[in-house]
């Protein structure tokens, strides 16, 4: 049975960067903007009490059915460590005590990694919360892949958001 992929999939340090998805989400919404896309985060959910492995497999399906997988690259999303076995408190010396396989990918490490693996299938976009691409600030992973953009420019010598560059690294 073929999997249609018809959803983009966001991935971004939610917590740092929660102002880039919100943009993207308002451009999106906005009548005046040509932006287009159906979140694939709007598919299933993960609640916060979710194991690790749990809420990976949440992501896994996400991305199934995605055709675009655009990341948000801020200030911290390199160094980001949630999603990590070591921090699931069934980890316990070394092993996984309900018998999973052990993984030390961050949830942004696994979804970059799971983004190239598929990128066959699937558009790469890499938009940066800032108004430079700096490739030091992009895991490892995925930072030789995709298209690469900042979402911000200067004007006026202050940060704004430049919708264009977002909407012609999207391929809109």
């Amino acid at each position: 049975m073929a999997t249609y992929r018809t959803r983009t999939y966001l991935a971004a340090d939610w917590d740092g960067d929660k102002n880039a998805i919100d943009k993207l989400h308002e451009w999106n919404d906005g009548e005046k903007w040509s932006l287009s896309f159906t979140d694939a985060h709007d598919l299933t959910q993960s609640s916060d009490d979710s194991l690790n492995c749990s809420i990976k497999a949440s992501l896994d399906k996400r991305m199934n059915v995605s055709k675009t997988f655009v990341l948000i690259v801020g200030s911290n999303t390199k160094s980001r460590r949630a999603g990590e076995c070591t921090y699931c408190a069934n980890y316990k010396n070394s092993k996984c005590s309900t018998g999973h396989t052990v993984s030390n990918d961050s949830f942004i490490e696994y979804e970059c990694k799971k983004a190239v693996r598929d990128s066959a299938d699937l558009k790469l976009v890499i938009l940066y919360n800032a108004a430079t691409v700096d490739k030091a600030k992009c895991p490892d992973a995925i930072k030789d892949y995709g298209t690469h953009a900042a979402m911000q420019k200067m004007k006026d010598g202050k940060h704004v958001w430049d919708y264009q560059s977002v909407k012609a690294a999207l391929g809109l």
